[in-house]
């Protein structure tokens, strides 16, 4: 999300080298928006290496010219086809992956939506569709329409309100879950420098204690929980950490490697910690 060009001056910054890394060290989802405005920058970094990456990218949300950060939903057929082939046209592609409703609409019904969705599939455009900042009803009517591959939801150790009807209605559907922002925005790497009212206490202690026990971060640890989800949920976990450098790829990449014990997880979770 926050690949910029202007960092390429800093070999850790290198937006291209960031991806690189992260396909060199055997990540092969790519995900994008076009409300990040990075898709030209993402699809000159993959040409020549198309054939190893999931390209995912995302429409729906159009920047407002006011207010900083405000925006509008756009989700009519019309706008999903417009925006697919702008897509398609800066990332250099021929297919888009997996191409998601960015967010949802109080306006178009999702069945609408997912319908035209559904028609870039036919036309060859897009090859699996996903939802993000949706909610369980909308997943169950949008799945009832065309499969719904992939479900992107901000997941972490601090924010688990989609494990109450969200993940549930992904499990019962075969849906994936992929978590976005499961570093809490990177409140997990820098547990030392975070105020009590941003990171609980006990959750803080319980970071860095994990960590501590496994020669890892308090930042890998928070990343390890997102992975072992799957397991609690019986549905695929797919963590999406954005980042900038180099460095935190690597570190993010070898987070897949730490496998937490059952009281480490308990210790994670401060409802079962206090039981």
């Amino acid at each position: 999300m926050r690949l910029r060009e202007d960092t390429a001056a800093d070999p850790d910054r290198d937006p291209v080298a960031v991806v690189h890394a992260a396909l060199d060290a055997g990540v092969t989802m790519v995900d994008t928006a076009d409300a990040y405005q990075n898709e030209e920058l993402i699809g000159r970094t993959i040409r020549g290496r198309r054939g190893e990456v999931l390209l995912a990218s995302k429409f729906g949300l159009v920047w407002g010219a006011g207010i900083a950060g405000s925006f509008e939903v756009r989700a009519d057929p019309a706008y999903v086809q417009q925006a697919c082939e702008a897509s398609l046209r800066r990332l250099d592609v021929e297919v888009i992956d997996l191409y998601y409703l960015h967010h949802r609409s109080d306006t178009i019904p999702i069945e609408d939506t997912v319908g035209a969705m559904s028609d870039l599939v036919t036309q060859g455009k897009v090859r699996a569709l996903g939802l993000s900042n949706v909610t369980a009803e909308d997943l169950r009517r949008a799945h009832a329409v065309h499969p719904i591959a992939a479900l992107q939801e901000q997941w972490s150790v601090l924010q688990r309100d989609i494990e109450t009807q969200l993940v549930p209605a992904a499990a019962g559907l075969g849906t994936v879950v992929v978590a976005h922002s499961p570093n809490g925005h990177g409140l997990m790497h820098q547990v030392r420098r975070t105020a009590d009212e941003q990171l609980p206490s006990d959750l803080r202690a319980a970071l860095e204690e994990v960590a501590g026990a496994h020669g890892a971060t308090p930042g890998q640890v928070a990343l390890a929980w997102v992975h072992h989800r799957q397991q609690v949920h019986d549905v695929p976990v797919i963590p999406l950490p954005g980042t900038t450098r180099v460095s935190h790829l690597r570190a993010n990449v070898a987070a897949a490697d730490l496998d937490l014990s059952d009281d480490e997880l308990r210790r994670l979770d401060p409802t079962q910690a206090a039981s």
